[in-house]
């Protein structure tokens, strides 16, 4: 393997790492509405419980469940919070909950800015 070679797979196994860094998340704490009912877990956007200690994945966003509350990240990275060359485009694939940055010219190859 060359020099150049091996730069570039640091460079694109860098570019994964930022693509996870810059996930969305959020957290959605637990409120006690009734102290003689506490809840038995956290409730999802789709109003589906999950027991405390539980985790789940739904529409690329991976969630937990604890006593505090419910986190969730998105498995699949905002386009706006990535700095995208100019000459490339981020392709986000929701099947796979994955993103990969091609080139605008020819959207079949990757993208490698040097």
């Amino acid at each position: 393997m060359s020099l150049f070679q091996a730069s570039l797979h640091i460079l694109v196994c860098l570019l994964g790492l930022v693509v996870l860094c810059h996930s969305d998340c959020f957290f959605q704490e637990l409120v006690l509405k009734d102290l003689n009912n506490p809840p038995k877990g956290c409730v999802d956007e789709a109003g589906q419980q999950h027991a405390f200690g539980s985790e789940w994945d739904r529409d690329c966003v991976a969630c937990s469940c604890t006593s505090q509350g419910m986190s969730c990240c998105s498995k699949i990275v905002d386009g706006d919070s990535v700095d995208v060359p100019d000459e490339c485009e981020l392709v986000v694939n929701k099947e796979t909950c994955s993103a990969k940055l091609l080139l605008k010219s020819d959207n079949t190859k990757e993208c490698n800015p040097v």
